[in-house]
């Protein structure tokens, strides 16, 4: 198999834990002049960012896949820990007069989340050049600086690879120009209900409509599983049971980067629908989304434990 390059954000997580509910403390009617302040149980400073995450995943899984992101002056021990694990980070565009990207994230009882974020040296992902790289089969362009995820999209196909687009938080940042043309180009979409119905109500297209379209379609529904779509093919892909459920956050990387391995090595949708399942299991049994841990041997027997047949 080619190469994975992966795009997106590599940042700091200061990640804090509210022991109540937004929706009880959040007065719908009053959102004009919204003043809250939430006291939190617990602050962890973690390593996170969408590029980062995905890449941990794969690496996990067998992968070495290309960390294609921006990042700062702070960079060293955490490149040095991607690459411990696994991902190759020679291609990160390392800027000496900035500071990393870092995201402040508060998590409710319910695992809803409030995020700040501010984009430090991710602003320059428009400058990672894909092009001088060889061999790449896969793309994928996470959540990142806009205009980087714009001709991040642009060089995939110029580069002729396989095209995984997952625009999530970035949905509101996006232009429709280039939500359409990533789109276009996917060869998998993935995104929850919720992101998927805001890309239906800005381009008039559906998830069966994108599927039509000859994209897969992977549509996740938290505890309820998720739905793989291709073409008139819905499969139904159950959660996998977690031992603890600890931090949503990093779920949904893991999830496409379970997904993604699972496609590349020939499995069939609904099998690597599972290991996305599984791999986002793993994730939030942990603080953080680059804490959990396992080997392929760990993964195969939890796979068979879960759902009941070997991971063929």
């Amino acid at each position: 198999m080619g190469s994975i390059a992966v795009t997106g954000s590599v940042a700091f997580d200061t990640i804090m834990v509210f022991g109540g509910r937004f929706a009880d403390h959040i007065l719908t009617d009053q959102a004009h002049s919204l003043n809250v302040s939430f006291l939190v149980e617990r602050l962890e400073k973690r390593r996170g960012g969408t590029a980062a995450n995905i890449a941990y995943t794969l690496a996990l899984l067998g992968e070495r896949p290309l960390l294609c992101a921006a990042v700062g002056n702070d960079f060293a021990e955490y490149g040095a820990a991607l690459s411990s694990a696994g991902v190759d980070t020679s291609r990160a565009l390392v800027c000496d007069d900035i500071g990393t990207a870092t995201a402040f994230i508060t998590t409710d009882l319910d695992d809803n989340q409030i995020t700040a974020f501010y984009p430090g040296a991710m602003g320059r992902a428009a400058a990672v050049d894909l092009e001088s790289l060889a061999g790449v089969e896969h793309v994928v362009v996470a959540p990142d600086a806009p205009d980087g995820m714009r001709r991040h999209v642009e060089q995939a196909a110029r580069l002729g690879a396989r095209l995984v687009f997952a625009p999530a938080q970035q949905l509101s940042s996006l232009s429709d120009e280039t939500l359409t043309a990533g789109l276009d180009a996917a060869w998998l979409v993935v995104g929850n209900e919720y992101e998927l119905e805001v890309i239906h109500r800005r381009t008039g297209r559906d998830v069966g409509t994108l599927a039509a379209g000859g994209a897969m379609v992977a549509r996740t529904r938290g505890g309820q599983g998720s739905e793989l779509h291709l073409g008139a093919t819905v499969h139904l892909v159950p959660t996998a049971v977690a031992d603890d459920v600890v931090d949503p956050t990093g779920a949904g990387d893991a999830y496409t980067a379970g997904l993604l391995n699972g496609l590349r090595s020939g499995r069939a949708p609904a099998v690597a629908g599972r290991m996305g399942a599984l791999a986002a299991t793993y994730a939030i049994e942990q603080h953080g989304p680059q804490t959990h841990s396992y080997s392929r041997e760990q993964f195969a027997v939890r796979y068979a434990e879960q759902f009941d047949a070997p991971l063929d």
